[in-house]
C-alpha cells in the first residue's frame, strides 16, 4: 500500500485527515483518487472562465464585418453547436458506459477509449499545442490590458491626442512572477476559488464594456450600420471584406470553444449525481450565459460604433472617459487572465508531471513531496520537479510573448486548427462509436453534415488567420511600444 501511496504521490493530497478515521478508502473515489468535490457551480465558474475572455470585447467588431443579419444568427448558431458537442463529450468522460464506467482523465484518454490509434495523437496534438498557444496569447492580452491602464490615465491628464506610448514588456514579466506563484497550485481539483473569482470579473468587465456602449448608443451621433456590416467601397475593399467576414466567423467560433478542458473540469466533480448530468447543466449554464454576454456586447458595441466598431474597445480606446471606469475594467480584465491562464495551462501541467511519474516512478525528484506548514492554510505538499517545470514554464511563455508581440493572430490560426477535431469531429465520433449508429442512418448522416460544415468553418477562418497573421509580420516592427 505504501508503495502505492508513493506512485500516486503527484495525483494525491497527503491530508492528516485521509487517515485519522481509520478507514482509508471512504476518503477516496471509486477510481483511488482524492474524492472529488465540485458541483454544477465550480463547473460552471471554470466554463466561463474559459470561454469568455476579454474577446468578448472585440465582438463589436465582429459583428460589424457580418452585419445585423448574419452577425447575431452566426452567434446563436455556434452557441447551439458548442452546446450540443459539449453534451456528447459529457457523456464519454466514463467508458463504455457513461454513468458506471472507467474514468477518463484527459481529452486524450477519453479518445483512447473511444476511437484509439492515430486519433490519440492527433487529439493530443491538438489539444495540447492549442493550450500551449492560448497561455502565451493570455500573456500578451493581460499586458496589454495592464499597459490600457497606464496610457488611459496618461490621456486623462495629457489629452487624447498624446501619444503615451508604454512598453509591455514590464507588465508582461509582473504577470508571469503572479502566474509562477499561482502555477504551484498542485491541480484542476484546487483550482475552484480562482475560477469562481475570474468568473466574477468577466462579468465585471463586460458589463462595464456594455453599459459604456449603451450610454454611447443612447447619446446619439453619426454612427452607420448595415444588415451587412462594412460596405466595400466605403468602409473596406472587396478582398478586406472578403478576409474580414472570415476572420469575424471564426473569432465568434473560436469565441465559445471550451473542449480542450471540459473532460479536465468533468474530472473534479463528485461521483453523485452522475458527472454527466452534472456537466450537461454546467454547460447549459456556462454556454447560456457566455451567449447572453456575447450577444449583449456585440450588438450594442455594433449599435454604438457602428462599422467603425475597435477590434477592443478598452484596450483600443473606444473610450476615455470616465477614465477611472475604464481603468477598472482592465483592470478586471487582467485579473480574469490571471485565473483563465491557469484553467488551460492545468491540464499541460497534469500531463507532463503524469508523463514523466509513469516512465520514472522511482526517481524521488519528480515522485516525492515535503509536507510544509502554511499559516492560515495548514499543511501544503511541495514536489520539487512541479516547482522547477511549472516555473520554467511560465518563464518560457512569457519570453516567446515578447519576442513574438502579434502572437494572438498566430492563437487564432491555432484556434482554427484546433476547433474542428476538438469540439466538433471527436465528441461527435465517439457518439456514434458509443451508441453504435448504423452508417447512413438519418441521425449519422446529420451528425456528419454538421462535422463536415464545421470542417469548412475551421479552413475558412484558418485561411484569415493566415491573412491577417502576414499583414501582423509585414508592419512587425521591433521594440515596438503599445
Amino acid at each position: 500500500m505504501a508503495r502505492e501511496m508513493q506512485k500516486n504521490s503527484m495525483f494525491i493530497e497527503h491530508g492528516s485527515e485521509v487517515f485519522d478515521n481509520g478507514d482509508f478508502r471512504k476518503n477516496l473515489d471509486d477510481d483511488g483518487r482524492e474524492k472529488r468535490a465540485g458541483t454544477w457551480l465550480t463547473a460552471s465558474a471554470h466554463i466561463i472562465t474559459a470561454v469568455i475572455g476579454s474577446g468578448v470585447l472585440s465582438l463589436a467588431w465582429a459583428i460589424a464585418q457580418l452585419g445585423w443579419v448574419a452577425g447575431p444568427a452566426v452567434l446563436m448558431a455556434f452557441s447551439f453547436i458548442t452546446y450540443f458537442t459539449s453534451t456528447l463529450l459529457a457523456d464519454c468522460y466514463r467508458a463504455p458506459d457513461p454513468v458506471t464506467g472507467k474514468r477518463n482523465y484527459t481529452y486524450m484518454d477519453v479518445v483512447r477509449a473511444y476511437l484509439g490509434g492515430r486519433k490519440v495523437q492527433l487529439c493530443g496534438l491538438a489539444q495540447y499545442g492549442n493550450l500551449v498557444g492560448v497561455t502565451i496569447g493570455y500573456t500578451i492580452t493581460a499586458s496589454i490590458s495592464m499597459v490600457a491602464v497606464k496610457r488611459s490615465n496618461c490621456f486623462h491628464k495629457y489629452g487624447h491626442h498624446v501619444k503615451c506610448n508604454t512598453s509591455n514588456y514590464p507588465f508582461m514579466i509582473i504577470f508571469a512572477c503572479i502566474q509562477i506563484v499561482l502555477s504551484q497550485i498542485p491541480n484542476f481539483h484546487k483550482l475552484s476559488w480562482l475560477s469562481i473569482l475570474a468568473a466574477i470579473m468577466s462579468f465585471a468587465y463586460s458589463s462595464i464594456g456594455l453599459g459604456l456602449s449603451v450610454a454611447k448608443a443612447a447619446g446619439g451621433g453619426p454612427v452607420r450600420t448595415s444588415l451587412t456590416g462594412v460596405e466595400v467601397g466605403i468602409d473596406v475593399t472587396g478582398s478586406e471584406k472578403v478576409w474580414r467576414t472570415f476572420q469575424a466567423i471564426g473569432d465568434i467560433a473560436f469565441a465559445y470553444a471550451y473542449s480542450t478542458v471540459l473532460i479536465e473540469i468533468q474530472d473534479t466533480l463528485k461521483s453523485s449525481p452522475a458527472e454527466n448530468k452534472v456537466m450537461k447543466r454546467a454547460s447549459l449554464v456556462g454556454v447560456s450565459t457566455t451567449t447572453m454576454f456575447y450577444v449583449l456586447c456585440g450588438c450594442v458595441g455594433y449599435a454604438a460604433f457602428g462599422n467603425d466598431a475597435p477590434g477592443n474597445f478598452l484596450t483600443g480606446f473606444g473610450f476615455y472617459e470616465p477614465f477611472w471606469l475604464i481603468d477598472l475594467a482592465n483592470v478586471c480584465i487582467a485579473i480574469h487572465l490571471i485565473g483563465a491562464y491557469q484553467v488551460f495551462c492545468q491540464p499541460i501541467f497534469g500531463f507532463v508531471e503524469k508523463w514523466c511519474a509513469r516512465h520514472w516512478p522511482e526517481n524521488k525528484f519528480i515522485t516525492r513531496e515535503h509536507a510544509l506548514n502554511i499559516p492560515c492554510y495548514g499543511v501544503y505538499y511541495i514536489n520539487s520537479f512541479r516547482l522547477v517545470w511549472r516555473t520554467v514554464y511560465v518563464m518560457v511563455t512569457a519570453v516567446i510573448a515578447m519576442i513574438f508581440p502579434f502572437f494572438n493572430d498566430f492563437v487564432g490560426l491555432l484556434g482554427a486548427a484546433s476547433f474542428w477535431p476538438l469540439t466538433v469531429y471527436f465528441p461527435i465520433e465517439m457518439y456514434i462509436a458509443q451508441s453504435k449508429l448504423p452508417k447512413f442512418s438519418f441521425t449519422w448522416t446529420w451528425l456528419k453534415i454538421l462535422s463536415w460544415a464545421c470542417l469548412v468553418v475551421s479552413i475558412v477562418a484558418a485561411a484569415g488567420s493566415i491573412q491577417g497573421l502576414a499583414q501582423d509580420v509585414k508592419t512587425y516592427k521591433p521594440f515596438r511600444t503599445q
